[in-house]
């Protein structure tokens, strides 16, 4: 049956499984042997006196081995001993102590000897001690009464224990005591403090011992310290309390830990450095601990011998000592000695070397006698550290042990000499399966055994020729290695080993196996705190391996935690905290390889609040401020925000006072008198702001005078006889002293009077009455408080109330530009008339009557604002030939003064308005009746009418044009002579003298000849066949299409053919506006305070175009929510007031003007 091994992949594991082959070439146990020590106990051994002692000495051998003990160097006979046995097919002893015996009495040297007829192996000298731990004597402790800032050492002396124990210092509450730079516990035990403070004062300082071995803890009697003040405390430079003087020695062994300790006193506490003379601390074998007060040297050797020095330094001074270290050594081996298998006649060496400081001494035994009284073999000579052996042969048989011994300890090896004569072994299980993954080395086991020793040829395949070559790796353990196993290394590999007592051969199967890899590494991650982080480790391997994926956090198991969530091949974490920050790694194992792959997860959060604010170097006007910063939770620090409270006049107020770097600690602030200021930092980064820090100490500036004035400080009058003096009145910090006041001072400009004042407290403005109407004051407003005044205000110019302006604008024209648009000029009002701030003028106008029809209508007065010292502007969107009247007024900050007289004026003709209707009546065979309205708004005297009309055929083409001139008085025609059964389309207008207004269509269908129809009832009635069904339904669908077409083009401004010819008959009196015929002011109309909408429709004339007034107010600016600047833009707001006044006629009062007609064209 074929046996699987699987050969691991990485150098470490390739050497271990290496080393395991070679140590696993041993004698077979079939075959006689000496014996072998398999396992002893430990050369110091440290027994529970409360426990059974068991010592072992385990053996192999064939025959089997007897065993026997020394203690002490002489025979231990355990037959006579009751509570002492031995194992059964063992050495290894059994000391009953549990059933009265007592450890005390079994210390001692043991030796065990392991024997058989080939030879008798020995153990190491074990040296067997019973554990201790004594209690404390009880000593009477005095108080101890420190001054502050004195040095203080407690002492602990602990018991002597075996092992020695654990020190450490707590208190009764069984809380370790803190420690720091200044307060530590030495290697010694003892409590050190290198200055005393208050706080240090307390009655149980307990020092306490743990005994592991034991599992006991010993506790010393409580110390007590009491620690008092005098004023002021003296600083002291560096003392050093251990150790003493200024050089001392040590010696430490060879692999052991070397530790130094330099602890010393002073204030401010000193802070301690490490140097070695003449040379560098060792890296990475060098740490420091207990505050940097000792230095940690892991598995010296001679080379860190030398002088090291220790530096205590504080702001007063330093202090040094230099600890001269030299490193010995207990022996070690070079070349320990290994079994010797040799067949009769052939010769060998046994080889022992060591070394250690001093050099350590060799010693040979023979079956555990010293070599020289051993019994004589001529095929052996001892040469030193060697045992040279020519011609063995099977006496020779036997245990030599090598002891290396030295001052500080002894190694002691056993090896032996076998002489056999056996044909090759193959060690190694037949047809063994060997998987590798590729690309890895790949090592094929043949352990064997024969003497003399065999030699070993590889073979691939059945009939495959020797392996030679560079690309394989031949063992002396028989073992073959390929470096570099590729696809084709796959197959059946033979073994042979062959000596002159035989040969034989064994077959082992080597398997290639793809390699396992990470094809999506997890990546690194930042994420807020209580946010989602997710890795991936999406994987490809061998389909014939089985992978297991797992996850760890910085080289440990992934925490029990729910939010721990790990899918096929991600690890998702759920509402991330800063405890999740670290390194993930996904981890990929198969039986042949491992791949891992690793990401950092950094949990980001706003800062931590800073904390321990300090105010020093207190001035007037200045104060620095310092503060320790919280943790900037893996977000650097951007800056600092720092905010004041004025616990005197806004207490629990928070204000802005400055900010600064993140990497500054530290800020001189500006301060204001008579404030009780308190400060807190923010830390903001870029996740956001932290908490506040806590408020600093309290700290009141000084009064003072004030340093500024009010700001904004103005004179406008309420009435014509008074003046308002405001001001914004100073916050209370600005006030700088108790007391605040305001002197307000004011005196009438060009005018020669004195300044009057008056001081004012809690207020804001000052009226000053009995002034006369709109004068130029001079106003200052002056801060004051019991310590003085501000420094000398500016003035500013202010203005008493203002009236109502005195007269009308003069000489008013108005130049009529064209149907729809006029303009008018005034003279502007004198400055003293208008008795305040002039405003702008307002021209308010309206239609009297429309001239084509003397009828009464009520009365809409449109008014029009012009901004500043305006003379002119211009009046849009009037209505054509029609009569109109206008006044100007003056507006100040008042109101508006007096009218102007009225101004009449009249608008030329216009083109009119479509008919207000076009009907067709009465269809014969060759005539139509034609009836229609007349155009609602005529704008002039009507002339005539003009009506156009064509046919249209079944393809929808239109044919003929025939045009009909037809005097304004008529309202009805009938056309004579048209086509039977024939669609004519209609266009009809009306016309003034100045064109042609625009055009109504309609369509209509003369009747059908009876004759023609009686034939065509006689044909096949083609409606109800089916063809021609889903061609209607194919038209319809069409037609459809098109119409949808034409209302999207309608909407976005298109034009039909028809409306192209419409457009060839616009108003030619109607021309753009130049940009200097005038400025229009800002609109208002006094119906009904509702803006035009633009697009809005008016009902009674669905067919009016944008055509028919290019003066309209939308073509003149945005709508009519504009304004006309002079260059002729609209800058208006249409507003106003109705007024109604009778009017003559019968004319409809709500007749749409041309404006409204614009603002229906969409």
């Amino acid at each position: 049956m074929m046996k699987k091994i699987s050969i691991p992949t990485s150098k470490t594991s390739l050497v271990l499984f290496l080393c395991q082959i070679i140590s696993a070439l041993d004698v077979p146990l079939d075959l006689s042997q000496p014996p072998t020590i398999t396992q002893q106990s430990p050369k110091d051994y440290i027994v529970d006196p409360r426990e059974n002692i068991v010592i072992q000495c385990e053996a192999k051998g064939k025959p089997p081995p007897s065993f026997s003990w020394t203690r002490n160097g002489t025979h231990f006979d355990i037959d006579k001993d009751a509570q002492v046995t031995m194992k059964p097919n063992s050495g290894t002893l059994v000391i009953n102590i549990m059933n009265g015996g007592k450890a005390e009495a079994y210390e001692g040297v043991y030796q065990c000897t392991a024997r058989n007829e080939r030879g008798a192996a020995v153990s190491n000298n074990i040296v067997i001690r019973p554990s201790r731990s004594p209690l404390w004597t009880k000593e009477k402790l005095e108080p101890n009464h420190v001054r502050e800032g004195d040095s203080l050492v407690l002492h602990c002396r602990p018991p002597v224990g075996l092992p020695p124990p654990i020190i450490f210092w707590m208190d009764n509450a069984f809380q370790r005591l803190p420690q720091s730079e200044r307060v530590s516990q030495g290697l010694n035990g003892d409590l050190y403090f290198s200055n005393v403070q208050p706080e240090d004062t307390r009655e149980d300082y307990i020092c306490y011992a743990r005994f592991n071995h034991t599992q006991t803890i010993q506790q010393k009697q409580p110390i007590s310290v009491k620690v008092f003040s005098t004023k002021p405390v003296t600083e002291r430079q560096p003392v050093l309390l251990t150790p003493t003087g200024s050089t001392s020695t040590k010696v430490e062994l060879r692999g052991n830990v070397l530790l130094l300790e330099c602890i010393a006193a002073g204030l401010p506490t000193p802070v301690i450095r490490w140097i070695k003379e003449g040379g560098e601390l060792p890296a990475n074998r060098t740490f420091f601990e207990n505050f940097k007060k000792t230095l940690k040297i892991i598995d010296v050797s001679e080379a860190d011998s030398g002088n090291y020095k220790c530096i205590a330094r504080n702001t007063l001074g330093s202090v040094h000592h230099v600890i001269s270290v030299t490193v010995k050594a207990a022996p070690y081996w070079i070349t320990a000695p290994r079994n010797l298998v040799l067949s009769p006649g052939e010769d060998g060496t046994l080889i022992c070397r060591a070394n250690g400081n001093p050099k350590p001494r060799i010693s040979w035994l023979a079956n555990g006698v010293p070599i020289a009284i051993a019994p004589e073999d001529p095929s052996r000579k001892v040469d030193g550290d060697t045992i040279i052996f020519s011609h063995v042969q099977e006496r020779s048989s036997a245990v030599y042990q090598c002891n290396a011994s030295n001052e500080y300890g002894y190694l002691l090896a056993n090896a032996f000499v076998n002489v056999l004569a056996e044909p090759p072994r193959i060690l190694t299980p037949a047809n063994k399966l060997y998987q590798v993954i590729a690309d890895s080395p790949a090592l094929l086991d043949c352990a064997y055994f024969g003497s003399p020793k065999p030699e070993i040829e590889w073979f691939k395949g059945v009939k495959g020729s020797i392996l030679r070559g560079n690309e394989y790796v031949f063992h002396d353990n028989g073992t073959l290695e390929i470096p570099v196993a590729q696809k084709s290394s796959a197959g059946t590999y033979t073994c042979v080993a062959r000596n002159e007592l035989g040969k034989i051969q064994n077959e082992v199967q080597l398997e290639i196996k793809d390699p396992t890899m990470i094809i999506k590494q997890p990546e690194y991650k930042v994420i807020q705190r209580y946010g989602q982080a997710s890795f991936e480790c999406i994987i490809k391997h061998d389909s014939t391996l089985l992978p297991t994926v797992t996850w760890l956090k910085d080289n440990d198991e992934l925490p029990d935690d729910e939010r721990f969530l790990v899918g096929k091949d991600n690890l998702t974490i759920m509402n991330v905290t800063d405890k999740d920050d670290g390194t993930y790694t996904c981890i990929v194992n198969t039986t042949l390889d491992s791949v891992s792959a690793s990401a950092v997860l950094t949990v980001v959060a706003r800062p931590n609040p800073p904390f321990d604010l300090e105010l020093t170097g207190q001035l007037e006007r200045s104060i620095e401020l310092s503060w320790i910063p919280g943790d900037e939770n893996n977000s650097p620090i951007t800056n600092f925000v720092i905010e004041y409270e004025d616990a005197l006049h806004e207490p629990g107020v928070w204000h802005y006072q400055t900010e600064v770097p993140g990497t500054q600690t530290t800020v001189q602030l500006k301060l204001s008198p008579y404030v009780n200021y308190s400060f807190r930092v923010i830390a903001v980064n870029k996740i956001g702001r932290s908490q506040p820090s806590e408020p600093s100490e309290q700290y009141l500036t000084k009064s003072a005078s004030p340093d500024e004035n009010p700001a904004n400080v103005q004179g406008i009058g309420s009435e014509p006889d008074n003046l308002v003096i405001t001001w914004e009145p100073l916050k209370g910090f600005q006030s700088n002293g108790p007391g605040l006041q305001y002197k307000v001072s004011w005196r009438q400009k060009d005018v020669d009077d004195e300044w009057t004042s008056v001081i004012v407290a809690n207020v804001s403005k000052y009226i000053v009455s009995g002034t006369p109407t709109f004068v130029p004051y001079e106003i200052k407003v002056q801060a004051l408080n019991d310590l003085g005044y501000a420094p000398e205000p500016s003035e500013v110019i202010g203005h008493s109330g203002e009236d109502l302006p005195m007269v009308a604008p003069g000489n008013v024209q108005v130049h009529v530009i064209n149907s729809t648009l006029a303009k008018v000029h005034w003279d502007p009002v004198p400055l003293k008339s208008i008795r305040g701030h002039l405003q702008g003028y307002k021209v308010y106008y309206w239609k009297v009557q429309s001239l084509s029809r003397r009828s009464r209508r009520h009365v809409e007065k449109k008014i029009l604002t012009f901004r500043g010292n305006k003379t002119f502007g211009m009046l849009p969107g009037l209505e054509p030939y029609s009569s109109y009247k206008l006044n100007v007024r003056v507006v100040n900050g008042k109101g508006e003064g007096p009218a102007s007289p009225d101004k009449v004026f009249n608008t030329p003709e216009g083109v009119p308005s479509s008919p207000s209707f076009l009907k067709i009546t009465n269809p014969t065979l060759d005539s139509l009746t034609l009836e229609w309205g007349s155009p609602t708004h005529p704008n002039g005297v009507l002339t005539s009418y003009t009506l156009k009309f064509q046919p249209i055929n079944n393809t929808h083409e239109l044919g003929p044009l025939v045009e009909i001139r037809i005097p304004a008085n008529e309202s009805s025609l009938i056309l004579k002579n048209l086509n039977y059964s024939t669609r004519y389309k209609f266009y009809f207008n009306a016309q003034t003298s100045v064109g042609s207004g625009n055009q109504i269509t309609e369509e209509a269908v003369t009747i059908m000849d009876e004759g023609k129809m009686a034939m065509a009832s006689r044909q096949v009635d083609i409606a109800t066949q089916g063809w021609f069904i889903g061609l209607m339904c194919a038209v319809a669908l069409l037609i459809l299409i098109l119409l949808i077409v034409c209302f999207i083009r309608r909407n976005k401004g298109g034009k039909y053919p028809v409306k192209e010819k419409e457009d060839a008959h616009a108003d030619p009196e109607i021309q753009p506006m130049k940009e200097d015929d005038g400025t229009f002011g800002e609109y208002s109309d006094a119906e009904d305070h509702k803006p035009l909408k633009k697009g809005s429709r008016t009902p009674s004339d669905r067919t009016v175009k944008k055509e028919d007034s290019d003066d309209s107010l939308v073509d003149y600016g945005e709508g009519v929510n504009g304004q006309f600047n002079e260059d002729g833009s609209f800058i208006g707001q249409y507003s106003g007031k109705k007024e109604k006044e009778p009017a003559e006629g019968n004319e409809s009062s709500e007749a749409p003007s041309p404006v409204n007609a614009m603002n229906s064209f969409v």
